[in-house]
């Protein structure tokens, strides 16, 4: 799963997910392309699912670009605990996700294939998304 190796500070305010993607909003590296058409936190669980979704139905042919990083932290409380005594420990690191943001990128293999690759990996993500061909 994809972790930052080390970051500034341990814990993050959770954020406002508002406005359009302005960064990483057009295909660069394939020919194809998932792009995520409403805001949303993505997991490196979620990523991972989808990576392996596309890798399983092409059987390793062709190239994958994830375009996306986990690298916010989500802390959780533990069950049956108290309200107070401070913020809950970090559980797992997310992606802010904002509309027009292009989340993977598939190159070397037919359409046809790339499509039904990324249109599975889609269903592991909890975003409405989108198929681009470059």
């Amino acid at each position: 799963m994809l972790v930052p190796k080390r970051s500034k500070h341990r814990k993050q305010f959770r954020g406002r997910m508002k406005g359009l993607a302005v960064r990483g909003s057009h295909i660069d590296f394939g020919e194809f392309g998932i792009k995520a058409m409403e805001c949303g936190w993505v997991t490196s669980r979620q990523i991972e699912a989808a990576r392996k979704a596309m890798t399983h139905y092409t059987q390793r042919g062709g190239r994958i670009w994830i375009r996306i990083f986990p690298d916010k932290p989500i802390t959780k409380k533990p069950p049956e605990t108290r309200m107070g005594s401070g913020k809950g420990d970090v559980a797992e690191y997310v992606v802010v996700i904002r509309p027009g943001r292009i989340l993977f990128e598939m190159g070397g293999i037919t359409k046809d294939m790339a499509f039904e690759a990324m249109r599975r990996a889609a269903q592991k993500l909890p975003l409405k998304t989108k198929l681009l061909l470059k």
